[in-house]
């Protein structure tokens, strides 16, 4: 059996998609008898909540020192000025009964000393060729540098009694890289410790890439037809785009080729690791896809949640509409919600002249933690949100105030669909307001949702974007998600009524070059969503349920697609076969 190392932001929280995974993948019968070990490796940072760790063997601050290891863990913390804490975490799955302990090492390295500092960049910089002096005021870089000797040390400390296993080191995105690089820094000097370690770098997205797409008007449709043609002639991301090395992520993760293994979260970001540099152009690079849930709802149920939002909807709307849609998401450029307007408007006149109504639940906000609950009542009760808002704490604010006004907009002409922006954290009458069902609760959304969409333009996978499938939700995404890929095999490349992929990429007409790609921005964007967008109507209309028998079909062809895409498959056909490769790699 083999330990495992997890390198993140994420060890004692989850706060976003590696987390997510982390969960996905500890809480499978099939991780748990491959692996003897977890360890999750990453920042103390400033007022961390300690209550998530099971418990507590060594916080020297707080006087704890209950493992043998302490005399051990007390020198690294006076060799680099770091403070230490390792612990337990337990992850649980009460309904697979699953339970997995795993240990947690923590550095703070807010006061560490400069001079081994300053040695190991000197080595990262001897070694791999890293200018550390260029992004010194990016703190996310230095806390990771600084993290990665005395952190090192510290695994190889809680490591001494664990034989002859082999151990993997998983950077999780850039933050595990410095760790990775000291691995490999001291297999290269002949360590016998770190002879045993594999190094991965797991990738969640290609951190290069994103700015790219969000920052020019032309998105997806530009950068995935600039990477495609730029590839057929031999060029990377460097011979295109500005030299990325100004971004310290880049600096990073350029150097994932040097560990013994990639995984990558979708096709695209294979596509994208290739593009990045030379030596990633043959990497053979592991596909380990994200899993989703596979809930098992049945017909009264999935109907009984509908009906709660329907009631909802004519509470807010003074109409029941006979489709629900949702879109559950974090408020960013890259989910591309103006699209759903698009689809929305060319939707509306087809439900209109079928006599149909529908409403589409937005939720999403700019403030990840939520409004406290009494003001969102007060502001229900003021002027009628979330139907009406203003602009200003405690309601819109940041790019929220830029998507209420495309829903207003869309609001004031639409004849059979209204939207509803719900920017709370939380689905339920205590967050949400008095109007909403006292019953009703989060799963509702997804349970009784007959679409949900997910029409990003940059998504490295997209586990949100079908959690509602095994509901009997229809998905819309976009062709970028990365979980496009992982539903074609799980279909086996059928067309199935689940899923609708909207591909805003596809060029009518082929360019007549590279540069004139280049030059698409937003004219041209808007032309190829326009276009698109009325075919995705055109398909979700038709694939709409009319009877309970459609809906019941629906729930069952969701459910067996998301048993084929489960974390139980991931780990089974991806991840332990990449954790193998790794192995051999190294040998």
């Amino acid at each position: 059996m083999s330990i495992v190392a997890h390198v993140t932001h994420e060890a004692i929280q989850k706060m976003g998609g590696i987390g997510a995974v982390l969960e996905g993948l500890l809480t499978t019968h099939t991780y748990q008898h491959a692996i003897k070990r977890t360890f999750l490796i990453g920042p103390l940072f400033p007022g961390a909540d300690l209550s998530s760790l099971d418990t507590i063997l060594y916080h020297a601050a707080e006087g704890i020192t209950a493992t043998p290891h302490a005399d051990a863990l007390s020198g690294i913390e006076q060799t680099y000025g770091v403070a230490i804490v390792h612990g337990h975490r337990r992850f649980a799955d009460e309904n697979q009964n699953i339970t997995l302990l795993t240990d947690v090492i923590l550095v703070d390295v807010s006061n560490s000393y400069e001079q081994p500092t300053a040695h190991f960049k000197w080595e990262l910089y001897e070694q791999f060729h890293i200018e550390s002096s260029r992004y010194e005021s990016e703190w996310e870089f230095e806390e990771y540098v600084r993290l990665a000797e005395p952190a090192y040390d510290a695994l190889r400390v809680l490591l001494t009694d664990n034989g002859t296993s082999d151990i993997f080191i998983i950077s999780h995105e850039f933050m595990g890289m410095p760790f990775a690089l000291k691995t490999l820094l001291e297999r290269r000097k002949g360590d016998a410790g770190a002879a045993k370690m594999r190094t991965i770098f797991y990738a969640h997205e290609v951190a290069t890439v994103r700015p790219i797409v969000e920052g020019h008007p032309g998105h997806d449709v530009r950068f995935y037809n600039v990477l495609k043609h730029a590839m057929l002639q031999g060029k990377s991301i460097r011979d295109v785009f500005d030299n990325p090395f100004w971004y310290f992520k880049h600096a990073l993760i350029d150097k994932a080729h040097l560990c013994d293994a990639i995984f990558a979260v979708g096709d695209l970001v294979v596509d994208e690791l290739r593009f990045l540099a030379k030596p990633f152009e043959d990497y053979p690079i592991n596909l380990v896809y994200n899993g989703i849930p596979a809930f098992e709802v049945n017909l009264v149920e999935k109907f009984a949640a509908k009906a709660r939002l329907q009631t909802y909807a004519e509470t807010l709307l003074d109409y029941r509409p006979d489709y629900v849609f949702t879109h559950v998401t974090r408020l960013v450029k890259s989910k591309g919600l103006w699209r759903d307007l698009q689809v929305l408007t060319h939707l509306d006149s087809l439900l209109a002249s079928n006599d149909k109504t529908a409403v589409l639940f937005i939720l999403s906000t700019e403030i990840a933690t939520g409004r406290p609950n009494e003001m969102i009542h007060q502001i229900e009760r003021e002027y009628g949100w979330p139907v009406y808002h203003k602009v200003g704490y405690p309601d819109l604010v940041g790019a929220e105030i830029e998507l209420n006004n495309g829903v207003s907009a869309f609001n004031l002409h639409s004849q059979a669909i209204k939207v509803v922006f719900v920017n709370q954290f939380g689905w339920s009458q205590a967050s949400c307001g008095a109007r909403m069902p006292a019953e009703m609760e989060f799963m509702d959304i997804r349970k009784g949702s007959d679409a949900e969409f997910g029409q990003s333009i940059y998504e490295p996978f997209g586990i949100a974007q079908v959690e509602p499938l095994s509901f009997g939700a229809i998905c819309v995404v976009s062709n970028v998600c990365g979980c496009c890929g992982f539903i074609r095999r799980a279909t086996g490349e059928r067309d199935v009524p689940n899923i609708v992929i909207a591909d805003y990429t596809h060029l009518g007409i082929p360019p007549d070059s590279l540069e004139t790609i280049l030059q698409f921005g937003l004219t041209e964007r808007n032309e190829i969503e326009a276009e698109n967008s009325r075919d995705i109507a055109a398909k979700l209309l038709g694939r709409l349920p009319r009877k309970p028998r459609d809906v019941e079909d629906m729930i069952q062809e969701g459910h067996a697609i998301a048993s084929r895409m489960s974390w139980e498959v991931v780990v089974k056909d991806y991840f332990l076969p990449g954790l193998q490769r790794a192995s051999a790699a190294a040998s």
